[in-house]
């Protein structure tokens, strides 16, 4: 199983770092394929994401695609977020915590699909 938790991670990584939803993938591999817990799996995600974030910082930072004016806000917003999030994992049962999940990834799918952006001309 390690080689597939190996393979799985540099996949999810990828994915994260292209910005493709690399931690949903993660989050259903571990909790799914894996059987970790809701809440452990998504210690995990966040672990995760630091390296993955910091090379798409590097990356997109070298191709001028970061509004460096929004980070503190942002920032903000995350610490908040995460704060609240964490409080709320002592609130929720697990069982919950799965089902909110599942209900998140089906509004993100459906918005996918069916919503359709304004074409831009830059």
């Amino acid at each position: 199983m390690t080689i597939i938790n190996i393979i799985a991670g540099f996949l999810t990584g990828v994915a994260a770092s292209m910005g493709l939803g690399g931690g949903f993938i993660l989050i259903i591999f571990l909790t799914v394929f894996a059987g970790t817990a809701q809440e452990q799996a998504g210690g995990i995600n966040l672990l995760f994401f630091l390296p993955i974030a910091l090379i798409s910082i590097i990356i997109h930072s070298k191709n001028k695609l970061i509004d460096w004016r929004v980070i503190p806000a942002i920032c903000i917003a995350g610490a908040f977020g995460v704060a609240g999030g964490a409080a709320l994992l002592y609130v929720i049962d697990e069982s919950w915590l799965r089902k909110l999940f599942a209900g998140l990834l089906v509004f993100v799918g459906l918005r996918e699909m069916f919503h359709r952006k304004k074409a831009t001309n830059n």
